[in-house]
């Protein structure tokens, strides 16, 4: 435990001595973001302040805050900050946290539209926006669509519009996957998706971070973990542009099925890529 006040250092070396016993992977930089966002510090001036002592009200917070993550909470829950594609994005439990694999998708969708201007782009299943807003940020001159059923994940979208200064380019709406796309949503560019795609008898099978606090919705993908592709092949295709694009990210293993599923939706298999495991992590489809 965490004796008396000392430095902020002294508790970082605390916390990271207690996560690297737990096998908390990165346990030097969740300790570094529990105690600088816990501080209202950023992670540079927490360096900077790192041989200032703190007060027992800061101990006993940071305390707190140490115990919900050896407890098994995610880190972003903890703090309700996380950061994506270089974007600071605000985060709750209602939304899933912005993992790396998704880069892999912004990196694909902007390479396709690079040096294309006034594009529309669709980020479906967005959740906290992550997606959506990293092209915004990415592909100057593009108009983005946040699109989510969920009332906390488009709380969440609206908040991350405005924290990363996207409210000119950025909107978000609520769609339904499963559901016809409303007639004034019009059609896109580029559809982007990361949607949900664990089996559902897998889910007791995720890690306890994963299947214990983030939400069951956000990972369901049905039996086979295809239902929403098959969705997004059969009810969006006509959100899309003639010539655009739908890209998706898949799981492990998924990649040929979810060809299959958008090449029957009449959709051109444009491109499959590989993450940085050699895992095909994203599938495009071209509307012919």
């Amino acid at each position: 435990m965490i004796s008396v006040p000392g430095t902020y250092n002294d508790l970082y070396l605390e916390a990271r001595r207690r996560f690297k016993a737990a096998g908390i992977s990165e346990y030097s930089l969740e300790a570094r973001i529990i105690l600088s966002t816990a501080a209202g510090k950023t992670r540079e001036e927490f360096i900077r302040d790192a041989r200032l002592y703190v007060s027992s009200e800061y101990e006993e917070k940071v305390r707190r805050l140490i115990e919900r993550r050896l407890e098994g909470e995610p880190v972003a829950y903890i703090t309700g900050e996380w950061e994506f594609y270089g974007l600071p994005l605000t985060i709750t439990s209602g939304v899933l946290i912005p993992r790396s694999d998704s880069e892999v998708l912004v990196d694909t969708a902007a390479e396709i539209l690079k040096g294309r201007e006034d594009v529309r782009i669709l980020d479906l299943c967005a959740g906290s926006g992550c997606i959506g807003l990293a092209l915004a940020q990415t592909v100057p001159g593009s108009r983005v669509v946040l699109a989510d059923i969920s009332p906390e994940a488009l709380r969440v979208c609206r908040l991350n519009i405005i924290k990363n200064n996207l409210t000119q380019r950025v909107t978000c709406v609520r769609a339904d996957v499963k559901e016809t796309p409303p007639m004034l949503l019009g059609s896109f560019d580029m559809i982007v998706c990361n949607p949900p795609y664990i089996p559902t008898a897998d889910i007791e099978k995720l890690d306890a971070s994963v299947k214990d606090y983030e939400p069951l919705e956000a990972l369901d993908g049905g039996e086979d973990g295809l239902d929403f592709y098959r969705c997004l092949a059969d009810v969006w295709r006509k959100a899309v542009k003639p010539g655009g694009y739908l890209a998706v990210e898949c799981g492990i293993g998924q990649a040929q099925d979810v060809r299959d599923i958008i090449t029957d939706g009449g959709f051109m298999c444009y491109k499959t890529v590989k993450d940085t495991q050699g895992i095909e992590r994203v599938v495009v489809g071209r509307a012919v």
